[in-house]
């Protein structure tokens, strides 16, 4: 197994975390990916502090391994934030300003933080808030892009000047990624896209099917799924070439439907939502988020095969070039 100061910090086998990619993300995938060494996410969009807690507890219960929840943007519920640091080890934060009082939330409670950033500087400040570990997101990641810099040029930069853990994300979606962003100095890697074809993931199965369809030439970073309260701000996410082309054709202002127990919510034309299993619809003109890495995706396997696989041709290949 790899190992790395990510491993020893948060006490997982393997320098890998999950992304956290809403409703894709279930606990089902979270569990598996921490059953197999590395660090699983869910995300706490749209969860009030009982939710959370009731989504978290049968989780920890499940697996021995390291769990993380993400939240995203700065209308940030704390109490919340409180109940997933004494669930987890890692309490994610994205799409807002580094905030050491959040921070204060939870390390009170006994978790780690990691913050992932678009920039450098973003990076510095979010190591002077109190940040354990930083994430360095380059342009090649899909779905909700912050910064403008591709990634190994800021993980460059990144490792030469923080002095805590540093995972790289954005295109990596193989051993050989996962390696070469480690040679280049990182602690391990963050990926989503991998995660997406796997059979624990929500993802609707035409999803899954069009991203191993796809290759890294096949995706460009678009403002055209900007219905969502991260496009609020910077309305920048990486989608399927294919995804552009066809609600660039859809006719109307709804794209489909979701559907569930509490009922039928629709989804309108230019959604931020990834399509679920739940989601009907014009499932190829909705938001398919996937990074540059899609052609190292040929199938869809269980999420702790993906880990075993990651690992073991990163470690291979990193002993190679020793």
């Amino acid at each position: 197994m790899l190992s790395s100061l990510f491993t020893q910090l948060v006490g997982c086998r393997v320098p890998i975390q999950q992304a956290p990619m809403g409703t894709v993300s279930t606990a089902a995938l979270a569990v598996a990916v921490a059953d197999a060494g590395g660090v699983g996410t869910v995300t706490a969009i749209g969860l009030d502090a009982r939710h959370l807690g009731e989504l978290l507890e049968p989780m920890v219960g499940q697996t021995e391994g390291a769990l993380s929840v993400n939240f995203l943007t700065s209308d940030v519920d704390r109490e919340a934030v409180a109940v997933a640091a004494k669930h987890v080890r890692l309490v994610d934060f994205f799409w807002s300003d580094p905030d050491p009082s959040l921070i204060d939330v939870v390390h009170a409670a006994g978790a780690l933080v990691n913050w992932q950033v678009g920039s450098i500087q973003e990076a510095r400040v979010a190591v002077a808030a109190g940040c354990d570990v930083v994430t360095v997101q380059g342009i090649e990641a899909g779905a909700h892009v912050r910064g403008y810099d591709a990634l190994l040029p800021l993980l460059s930069s990144a490792v030469e000047q923080l002095d805590i853990p540093v995972l790289a994300a954005g295109g990596i979606a193989d051993g050989r990624g996962i390696a070469a962003v480690m040679a280049a100095g990182a602690a391990g890697a963050r990926i989503g896209t991998r995660f997406i074809a796997t059979d624990e993931s929500g993802a609707h199965p035409l999803y899954k099917a069009a991203v191993v369809e796809a290759s890294g030439a096949d995706t460009q970073i678009t403002d055209l799924f900007s219905v969502c309260p991260l496009c609020a701000t910077v309305p920048r996410a990486r989608v399927l070439d294919t995804a552009v082309e066809a609600v660039r054709a859809l006719d109307g202002d709804a794209a489909g439907e979701v559907v569930s127990a509490s009922g039928v919510v629709e989804v309108p034309k230019g959604s931020g939502m990834p399509p679920s299993a739940a989601t009907r619809g014009h499932i190829e003109a909705m938001a398919l988020y996937a990074g540059m890495g899609t052609s190292s995706i040929h199938d869809i396997i269980p999420a702790t095969e993906v880990v075993d696989r990651l690992n073991t041709d990163a470690e291979r290949l990193l002993r190679a070039w020793r």
